[in-house]
């Protein structure tokens, strides 16, 4: 079956087509992630991510390559993405500064700049939070606070202090997202 006809038939929800999709591309998509990423819950929220993708940017396909090589191409930007989060949440959340004089001589000029720009977004996000969600946050991920010391410091419950937690993180992801 033509590409063009393979999309046009998926874009109409033929069933026939999706399954056929899923089952041509599940499995060899699912290899090349595996040979690049460890974790195998990992590798599977990236499959998801990829064919969700797919589906989304389908309209977009011009034929100018193969689904193949237009999914593959999808997946590699997912798994980046995903080095790029996890190389986030090490940046953001690392309790060890004294390392980034270790680290920072196999850092390249371009990796240089995106942890100094991503330094630079964290803090613009921290000060547009409210100043309750900020302290939370900063007490938990800077300072090792535990969840049952931010509850007596705020004389709060160990569940309330858990939603606040909870709360605090999903506005800064928002905020980051929108900034």
């Amino acid at each position: 079956m033509e590409d063009v006809d393979f999309i046009n038939r998926i874009l109409h929800r033929d069933k026939r087509a999706i399954v056929l999709f899923y089952h041509m591309y599940r499995p060899k998509l699912a290899r090349f992630i595996k040979s690049k990423v460890a974790n195998p819950q990992d590798g599977e929220e990236i499959l998801q991510d990829t064919l969700f993708a797919f589906l989304e940017a389908l309209r977009d396909f011009g034929g100018r390559s193969s689904i193949q090589t237009f999914l593959f191409s999808i997946c590699r930007h997912k798994i980046i993405d995903f080095y790029r989060k996890k190389k986030l949440k090490q940046v953001v959340f690392s309790q060890a500064p004294q390392l980034e004089a270790l680290i920072s001589p196999l850092l390249t000029p371009e990796e240089e700049l995106d942890v100094v720009m991503l330094s630079e977004k964290i803090h613009r996000v921290m000060r547009s939070l409210v100043p309750q969600y900020r302290t939370v946050l900063l007490l938990k991920y800077f300072e090792d606070v535990s969840v049952d010391d931010i509850a007596d410091k705020f004389a709060i419950t160990f569940k309330s202090a858990e939603s606040k937690l909870f709360r605090a993180r999903k506005a800064f992801v928002e905020a980051f997202l929108s900034i």
